[in-house]
């Protein structure tokens, strides 16, 4: 049977849907699919942590008559009603009218109040102690990134040396111990042992009686109580990048366009800036947003060890009391944080390097 043609008979084929041709000309948009993977993993973990916290033994509420049946000796019934009065939290709603008043309240950008602490705000719990922690480790990190990517150059350049082989042996040892490892390390050694660091002066993020200013004698004072964190950043993260920087710059040194650089008589320092040093970072650009996004993770247990009040601290108190919406908040910032650590690297290296949005499909 013959098919009419739409030209010859007059009927003209339907138009391709407008909306349709718009929405994937948008969905083909490399950073716009990458916005909205971080927004559904956030969405992922902050499901997960709202579920698990309320896995832990015991709530809010029988954590609250424990302490006071164990400090004051008082009654059940006495305690039980002194956590009806104190609390507004009800322990007995069920999981999902929570789990959708909590969503609700992500849509408004509210994380909820406290529920250990009435009236106060999650995000001004989280204001009040976030800031140190992103001190301490923004240091750290910039400190340690500097330091690797310097060593991992001159390693390369000086395959085989003594630094090269003494950078290796102290890296790989370095990169092996968790920061919370090496902080204990710190306290025993510098601490306990050689009695180098007060750990009893040192501790909370500034001495009591210091007025916050911008003068130097603050500044001071704020780092003598970082200093220990940032050198627990600093030794197990600094090896870790001076061994890839050194691996990154070892295989462009052997790129044929070095050669050519070399070749056509260019000096030592352009071609370590512009040739050398500019592609061996390339690859590390998304390494490094990652690692600070998982350091301000790990700073929850460097920062307990040191009694240095950042959002470990806080987050341990909440651990405490089972303060849900504390724990909820807390851990979705620190999830947060890597996530778009990681968006923000692979937008950098989208832009460094085209070749990963054409790889993708993007128009």
């Amino acid at each position: 049977m013959a098919v009419a043609n739409p030209e010859v008979s007059g009927v003209r084929a339907p138009a391709t849907n407008g909306v349709g041709k718009a929405l994937v000309k948008v969905w083909r948009n490399y950073a716009l699919r990458r916005v909205l993977r971080a927004i559904f993993v956030i969405w992922v973990v902050a499901t997960a942590v709202f579920f698990l916290v309320r896995l832990l033994p015991g709530n809010p509420v029988q954590v609250y008559i424990n302490s006071q049946i164990a400090q004051y000796g008082v009654s059940y019934e006495d305690a039980a009603a002194s956590a009806r009065s104190y609390f507004s939290f009800d322990p007995t709603t069920p999981l999902i009218v929570q789990y959708l008043q909590y969503l609700l309240g992500l849509l408004h950008g509210d994380l909820g109040i406290s529920i250990a602490t009435r009236g106060v705000p999650v995000i001004d719990v989280i204001g009040r102690y976030l800031p140190w922690t992103l001190f301490s480790v923004g240091i750290g990190m910039i400190i340690s990134i500097v330091v690797g990517l310097l060593l991992g150059m001159v390693m390369a350049y000086r395959r085989g040396g003594v630094i090269d082989h003494g950078v290796t042996a102290v890296g790989s040892i370095l990169h092996a111990i968790p920061n919370y490892i090496m902080a204990i390390m710190i306290v025993v050694i510098l601490g306990a042992e050689l009695g180098i660091y007060d750990v009893g002066a040192a501790r909370g993020t500034i001495t009591s009686g210091v007025e916050p200013s911008f003068s130097l004698s603050f500044f001071s004072d704020v780092m003598y109580h970082a200093q220990m964190p940032i050198l627990t950043y600093v030794l197990t993260t600094a090896g870790t990048w001076a061994l890839v920087m050194k691996s990154s710059t070892t295989q462009v040194l052997e790129e044929d366009y070095v050669m050519v650089a070399r070749a056509r008589g260019l000096g030592d320092n352009r071609i370590r800036g512009a040739y050398v040093g500019r592609n061996a970072v390339l690859p590390l650009v998304a390494q490094i947003a990652t690692q600070a996004g998982f350091v301000v993770g790990g700073a929850i247990f460097v920062e307990q060890t040191f009694q240095y009040t950042g959002i470990g601290a806080s987050l341990y108190a909440a651990l405490q009391t089972r303060d849900y919406t504390v724990l909820q908040g807390i851990l979705l910032i620190l999830t947060a944080s890597v996530v778009f650590a990681n968006l923000i690297a692979d937008l950098i290296y989208s832009v460094l390097d085209p070749r990963i949005r054409v790889g993708e499909g993007e128009a």
